[in-house]
């Protein structure tokens, strides 16, 4: 005997999967999430902060001090 299928919940599986491989798609192409690329930002900043701490004197004429 053939397995009772719910066509309602049949369409929204295949409408998900539909969506997770379109997403996944636009991850492969668009390369790092949001996340990452935060997390990436914080760290440029932050050693870009640590190098400024280490400046020491006067900048050159037309410089501003960093």
């Amino acid at each position: 005997m053939a397995e009772i299928v719910n066509l309602r919940t049949a369409r929204k599986r295949a409408a998900r999967q539909a969506k997770e491989k379109d997403a996944a798609e636009n991850r492969r192409r668009h390369g790092l999430s949001a996340a990452e690329r935060q997390r990436e930002r914080d760290v440029l900043t932050r050693e870009a902060h640590r190098l400024d701490g280490h400046f020491r004197g006067e900048p050159p004429e037309g410089e501003e001090k960093p």
